[in-house]
This record gives structure tokens, sequence and C-alpha cells, in this order.
């Protein structure tokens, strides 16, 4: 370049003054460049250390105490329920005390049919025993007076037989209107409907001025208000289970209900190959929770023990191309996306079962908005916005 410029120079000789203008204008050019190499050098310092994609919490994988369960679907049912129905026959219905949904003490008057015919009855069976005494009194004093003179010759062997024959069926027909007077007591007492035992009545099928069957149902118990939760699982599963048990039963509208296992059932379906756990359900994790309905079909969980797991908060967890990953971040903050095996939910706990170790340094929450290889910066270091 220099002897280009040189041979130039001798073909073009310049004076003075142009050598001195040319000397500025090429100043002026090497000036106007130094922008552009130090724009350069700006950009090339960008590309080695990139602005960080996000602010970020960060948490480390660690190792805790989960408690152990085995999870399944059941129906609520009732403990046991009692149905209750008229035990008299042709009696109208005058009153009905309870409806449904009400807590009844055993003994508690549940309905009450018409007295009047039954009443009248009851007279005419308490008449018909009077009229049995009075006969059998005089049949009585007969044959006393029969055993007297039998033997005598004053009454033939035949009269006295008659005589005795006699007072034996007045005592009879006494014993005889003394049952069916009994029978229209007890018929009157059964004018009376009322509960078998302590309980919540779950349905009533009576009407006022209705004339039920005898025996047809009026309404339904349950007994003691004790409900059940009726779980299905494997024979693997069974063999696991323990009355005593503490049992978590879930509704659908997300309150707890807490239960204990009372049995577990002796053999499997031979169909479903399934068999049933009976869990007591007790009471409400929370005071104020909804009454868990019998008929519901709900998930529960059957706590065995203890186990140790590594677990993260499950915000770490990113849903991703049908896979679920965490962002694990080195310590160059960079990110690196890691497929995880979860396991079972304990509150906001997630169980990893395989892709992850403990110690290891992830995302809190976030993870959606990153990349393989984005730089993260903790979120207590960001600068603030300004």
């Amino acid at each position: 370049m220099k002897s280009r410029l040189r041979a130039l120079a001798a073909k073009f000789p310049l004076s003075p003054r142009q050598a001195a203008l040319a000397s500025l204008a090429l100043l002026a050019a090497l000036a106007a460049t130094l922008p552009l190499f130090a724009q350069a050098d700006a950009s090339a310092a960008g590309k080695a250390a990139p602005r960080p994609a996000l602010s970020v919490h960060l948490i480390s994988a660690s190792t805790e105490s989960l408690p152990r369960s085995l999870s399944a679907n059941g129906t609520v049912a009732a403990w046991q329920e009692a149905v209750i129905g008229s035990e008299a026959a042709g009696l109208r219905v005058a009153e009905l005390l309870a409806s449904v949904g009400d807590r009844v003490r055993k003994g508690q008057v549940l309905a009450s049919f018409t007295r009047d015919t039954v009443e009248a009855d009851l007279r005419l069976a308490d008449a018909s025993l009077r009229e049995a005494h009075a006969s059998a009194q005089e049949a009585r004093a007969d044959g006393e007076r029969a055993r007297r003179l039998q033997g005598t010759g004053a009454l033939s062997e035949q009269q006295v037989q008659q005589l005795l024959t006699r007072e034996q069926t007045a005592l009879a027909r006494v014993d005889s209107a003394q049952a069916q007077l009994d029978a229209q007591k007890l018929r009157l007492a059964q004018a009376t409907l009322r509960a078998p035992d302590d309980g919540i009545i779950s349905s009533r099928s009576a009407t006022t001025g209705s004339v039920p069957a005898q025996g047809a149902e009026m309404f339904r118990l349950i007994r003691q208000g004790r409900i059940e939760w009726r779980g299905e699982f494997s024979a693997e599963e069974l063999e696991q289970l323990r009355p005593g048990q503490t049992v978590r039963i879930q509704s659908a509208s997300g309150n707890v209900w807490l239960g204990k296992l009372r049995q577990t059932s002796p053999t499997v379906d031979a169909s479903s190959r399934r068999g049933v756990a009976w869990v007591d359900i007790l009471s409400p994790e929370k005071r104020d929770a909804a009454p868990i309905r019998p008929g519901s079909y709900l998930r529960g969980e059957i706590v065995l023990g203890e186990q140790t797991a590594l677990v993260v908060p499950q915000s770490a967890i990113v849903a991703r191309d049908g896979y679920h990953l965490v962002c694990v971040v080195s310590n160059d903050m960079r990110v690196s996306l890691r497929r995880v095996k979860l396991g079972r939910l304990v509150g906001d706990r997630q169980q990893l079962l395989d892709g992850l170790k403990p110690g290891e340094r992830v995302v809190a929450s976030g993870g959606a908005f990153l990349s393989e290889g984005d730089t993260v910066q903790l979120a207590d270091s960001a600068a603030p916005a300004r």
C-alpha cells in the first residue's frame, strides 16, 4: 500500500499546501471510522455476556418425610339404614311429625294414625273379657260342687263331667278374651309410629290421610347417624390395609373428612379383581365443612405410614410437550431443562421419583418462560426498575 502511494506521489507531485490538505483529510477519515470500531467492540462484548432472561428465586431439591398412603375411589353410604313401616293395617295417617333430615331419638314419635276404630275395638274386647270372667266364675262354682258331690250318687258321673268340662271351657274363654284385649292394646300402641333407634331420617314416603298397607315403608332411618366410605382396592392393596388406619376422604367441593378403617372384605370380586374396605367417617377436617352425603362417589386416601422422598414445590414443575420438566440452574446461572418423573402431591410439595438429585438448584416458579441455555439472575440481586 505504501509503495503504491509513493508511486502516485512520484507520478503526481504535490505542493506543500496540497500535501498538508491531504494529511488533514486522512486524519478526518480516520476519526470518522473510530466510532464504528467502538460499536463493533461493544457488540462483541454483548455477545460474550448475554443479558439475563428472567429474575428468579431458586430452591434446592430436598429430602423430606412424607406420609405413605393408598388412594382409591368409593361410595359413601349409610352404615345401616332402617326401613320403618306401619305394623297395623287399615289405619289412616293422622299426622306426620318427622321430615327428611331430622335427627331423631329412639322411641320418638314419627307419625300417628287415627285411633277411633282401635279404641272402639279395645272397649269391645274389654267387655268380652268381663263377660268371660263372669261366666267363668259361675262355671268355677259349679265345678267345685261337682267335685264335692262326685261319688255320692247325688249326681251322675255324666253330670259331674259336664260341669267340670264347662268350667274348663269358661276358663279358656277368659284366656281368649284376655288375648283379644291384649291384641287390641297392641294395635292401639301401633297407632303411634316410633323411631326404632337414634338416627337421621333419610327419606319419607308417607303422606297425611293415606292408609298404608301393613308393613309398607313410611320412613328410612340412618341408624345412629353413622355413614361410611366403601373404597375399592386391588387384592395386593388390601394386603397392606389394617383396621384402625387413618383415612382422608375428599368431597367434591374440596372439603376433607377424616375416617378410620373398620374392616376389609375377605374376598375380591371375580370379575373386577377388587375388594372393599369399609371406613367409618368420623368428622370433617374443618368445622365449617359442608356435610358429606350418602350416595356420593368420592376419592379417599388411607395413610399407611411415613416414607422419605425427594420433593420440590409444585410451582417448580413445568409441563411441556407431554413431559414434566424442572429448570435446573448451574453455577454460571445457566438454565438446563431436566425431565423428571413425578410421584405423589402432598399439599404444595411434589414428590420426584427420578430425574433430580438432592441439593440441585431449580427455579421455584416461572419456569414456563425459560428455555434451554437461558441465563437467569437471582430476584434479590436484580437491579431496581427505573
